[in-house]
């Protein structure tokens, strides 16, 4: 069985339909399953051990006629028995329709009408619930598994040595992550939460828990941020993980993340770190599950710099 999944969206995306992906090849270990994903996105499939094929085709690009021919072509030549698309676009629709994948499977919208078989979608669903749910339609009737990733040893090793560098390995660390855009630049928001507010947080963490260094991931486009939070703090560390997989690792040895809304959610979920995570416009119920090991905060103006830390400090020590 040959099997195609449209998922467009960022690396949180990807990941929230890996639970979808496994239990696709757990109860069709046969299957061959490929993916059409945004250039941005490619990088999360290096965690997947249930994807064959990663295709990129950028959905967000101003895509000429010629460029959806092509991937209809694509998807043609390699002769799919069934389609998944995670959007309710009636271009969607329709390109599945043309390529002439017998089984076409998405939700009730505007596409729906090109597709074989629908689902309606609950939009107050956590995501991974609700991408999971699709698999009805290819008689898989399992709950969903949880979120899980596969970290090469490479980037596990990585991350040993890193720790060792670091100094953090026997005692443990906290891990701070200021987000990344994973947006478009046409719909770019701020996802990023000040430095003088993660000061106050770090001097609090160093005042009642001296003995557990604090790590501040440091990623492209990063460094006046860390400067300046080096500059008020200079015995913080620093780490450069250069790719998604080293991340995971260094969040695996964590004993608390404190991040903002990216994907670095996603992939806490996966590796079950204690996580709190601070969300601005986004809705925290659709992308955590219920669980007491990820707390989310939400910014009462939709604007993630606008949280307290005050706020942040009694979610970390309990008050």
């Amino acid at each position: 069985m040959r099997i195609v999944a449209l998922v467009p969206g960022g690396i949180s995306d990807q990941i929230l339909f890996f639970p979808t992906l496994d239990d696709l090849k757990r109860n069709h270990p046969d299957a061959h399953i490929d993916v059409v994903v945004e250039p941005r996105s490619k990088a999360a499939y290096r965690m997947s051990k249930s994807v064959n094929d990663v295709l990129i085709f950028d959905y967000k690009d101003r895509n000429s006629l010629a460029d959806w021919a092509n991937l209809v072509g694509i998807l043609r030549d390699r002769e799919y028995d069934a389609a998944i698309t995670l959007t309710q676009s009636w271009l969607m629709g329709l390109l599945l329709w043309l390529t002439g994948i017998p089984i076409r499977i998405g939700y009730k919208g505007k596409g729906a009408a090109f597709l074989t078989n629908t689902l309606p979608l609950k939009q107050e669903q956590y995501a991974a619930y609700a991408y999971h749910t699709l698999l009805q339609e290819l008689g898989i009737k399992s709950s969903c598994p949880e979120l899980a990733v596969n970290v090469p040893k490479s980037d596990i090793d990585w991350a040993d040595k890193e720790q060792l560098r670091l100094g953090v390995k026997e005692t443990g660390y906290i891990l701070i992550h200021n987000g990344v855009n994973e947006l478009p630049p046409n719909k770019s928001q701020d996802r990023t939460y000040h430095a003088e507010n993660w000061l106050q947080i770090i001097q609090d963490c160093q005042q009642k828990q001296p003995d557990i260094p604090v790590v501040v991931v440091q990623e492209t486009g990063q460094q006046e941020f860390v400067a300046r939070l080096k500059q008020s703090v200079p015995d913080i560390k620093i780490t450069f993980p250069d790719n998604i997989g080293k991340l995971a690792a260094m969040i695996t040895g964590a004993n608390l993340l404190l991040c903002t809304d990216s994907a670095i959610v996603q992939l806490a979920v996966a590796v079950q770190t204690y996580t709190i995570a601070l969300f601005g416009s986004t809705d925290p119920v659709k992308l955590l599950p219920k669980s007491d090991k990820f707390i989310a905060i939400k910014s009462p103006t939709g604007k993630i710099a606008d949280i307290s830390p005050k706020v942040i400090l009694e979610k970390i020590w309990g008050g």
